[in-house]
């Protein structure tokens, strides 16, 4: 099994995605172990002193005035995790848990935060037995972090709450931990609100999000190529020069991916041998490689934001490398938040330009001689008809969760976090965004293949014929009488999800960005 080794220089989008899906294992680095172990000598010569420091001996937030005694410290630890494990509604998927948890053991390593290396180790054993807290849909308003979702990960690692074991069995965190021979820690100054300020969900969210959204905007370049040769429409708009002069990276991308599909094609190009000939194709054809490049561009920003936190120590207060402890404002998840917000807007309009190419394919009046609704008898079938309703409602919950989390704030703390970056709700929605925009892109893949095997005469391009093979074996049917189509469109989804449809065609047209 893949190992990742924990150090004091962040982490990798790599590494998160090898924990939070893969379960790969975790281990501290030996300099990961010494830094921990500066920095909590920093903070226990603070706590032995009489002059209150935030944070390791006082109260948190708006109660941030009082003096903890040193009797009372262990206990206000135990307290700031249990109180704030306040999360309600639907749990957390376990990739998202561990993601968090993972990114919050990276900031823990940084030598940052003052914990001791006993507690990166607890965190690091946790996630290596497979045990999943409980985290809970509601909670987070994405400043001084992920507060709710990381106080339920805390709990666990005090023995307390319930968490999933890794034969998939919720049971008393307590339980959990004893079976693997894992002792519950004891906090102590600084340590349980070290372990619940930090941007981590909201980051693991965001960087699950990218890995799937690269292979979705590959996908859909494949199948707005197969909708533009179904459509018999001209690739000449694909030209690389065309694209030089506009020179946004991703435009030029997307065009030389749906380039590559198309190429030996023998639908292409008949735009003007018909009745009505076109001078040009409908935007949704034409414009594809300017939607979906602007949407590459913005995952790029995304990502750039993404490694920068990935790179990030985010606490409050931080333990500084010349001994100090200062309190700061790091925990915002503005940045984080924005990107979330911009990655549903793109998705949403991927969708969007996505349906309407369907919507053409089965329009007899629009998609230059293809049977209505590509039905095999019209009238007696209904084809294709209610599938791209199914992708039209999709796409109209798309365009609602495009509306951005970030604009909003609501105060909190009274009055002491009076701004907040809603951060954990915009990755909630883009979640949902994400998968609605796959099973968008499997309809479009199953109208368009349908619609070329009926382009009957005429020899789709070599990659089309590989998807079209690939999507059969998969037991996507093609043309025929009407059927249950649900089944169909659920294999179609899957296909997509799980990369096999860009595996499919690049054997046939190299590797596609």
């Amino acid at each position: 099994m893949h190992t990742v080794v924990v150090g004091t220089s962040g982490t990798t989008a790599e590494d998160v995605i090898a924990v939070a899906r893969a379960g790969a294992r975790i281990e501290l680095s030996d300099e990961a172990v010494a830094a921990l172990a500066a920095a909590r000598g920093i903070v226990d010569a603070l706590a032995a002193k009489p002059e209150p420091v935030y944070g390791v001996s006082t109260g948190f937030g708006a109660l941030a005035s009082r003096h903890i005694s040193p009797e009372l410290r262990a206990q206000l630890q135990r307290n700031i995790v249990r109180s704030h494990a306040a999360g309600m509604g639907p749990r957390v998927e376990r990739e998202v848990v561990r993601a968090l948890m993972f990114l919050r053991l990276k900031t823990v390593c940084s030598g940052h935060t003052g914990v001791r290396p006993e507690v990166a180790q607890t965190m690091a054993d946790v996630l290596n037995a497979g045990i999943t807290p409980v985290v809970h849909e509601y909670g987070s308003l994405g400043c001084s972090g992920d507060l709710a979702p990381l106080s339920h990960c805390a709990l666990t690692l005090m023995g307390e709450g319930d968490a999933e074991g890794p034969d998939g069995q919720v049971r008393p965190a307590g339980e959990l931990l004893a079976e693997h021979g894992i002792a519950p820690v004891e906090l102590r100054e600084k340590e349980g609100l070290a372990l619940l300020n930090g941007t981590d969900g909201m980051l693991g969210m965001l960087v699950m999000a990218l890995a799937d959204l690269q292979r979705l905007y590959i996908s859909a370049d494949i199948t707005a190529a197969l909708s533009l040769e179904a459509l018999l429409g001209t690739d000449k708009v694909l030209a690389p020069e065309l694209h030089a002069i506009r020179p946004h990276p991703g435009q030029g991308v997307s065009a030389a991916n749906m380039s590559a599909v198309l190429k030996g094609s023998g639908l292409t190009g008949h735009f003007q041998e018909e009745e009505a000939p076109r001078v040009q194709d409908a935007y949704s054809v034409r414009c594809a490689p300017q939607v979906a490049g602007a949407g590459r561009d913005t995952l790029a920003h995304a990502r750039l934001v993404a490694d920068r936190e990935l790179a990030s120590a985010v606490d409050n207060p931080v333990v500084l490398p010349d001994g100090r402890v200062e309190s700061n404002g790091n925990f915002h998840g503005a940045p984080v938040a924005y990107v979330l917000d911009f990655l549903a807007i793109v998705a949403a309009d991927l969708g969007s330009i996505a349906e309407r190419r369907t919507d053409r394919l089965l329009d007899k009046n629009r998609s230059h001689g293809l049977p209505p609704f590509l039905a095999d008898d019209a009238g007696v079938d209904s084809g294709l008809m209610i599938a791209q309703y199914t992708q039209a409602a999709l796409v109209s919950e798309m365009k609602r969760l495009a509306v951005p989390a970030s604009a909003d704030s609501i105060p909190s703390s009274a009055m002491q976090e009076d701004h907040v970056s809603m951060g954990w709700s915009a990755a909630r929605k883009l979640r949902t965004a994400v998968a609605n925009l796959g099973r968008i892109i499997a309809v479009e893949l199953y109208a368009s293949t349908r619609a070329i095997e009926l382009r009957r005469g005429l020899t789709p391009a070599p990659a089309s014929q590989a998807a079209i093979a690939a999507l059969r074996a998969a037991g996507v049917e093609g043309p025929g009488p009407d059927r249950f189509l649900a089944p169909d469109l659920e294999a179609a989804d899957t296909f997509v999800r799980d990369g096999k449809l860009i595996e499919a065609v690049e054997p046939v047209t190299g590797p596609l960005a």
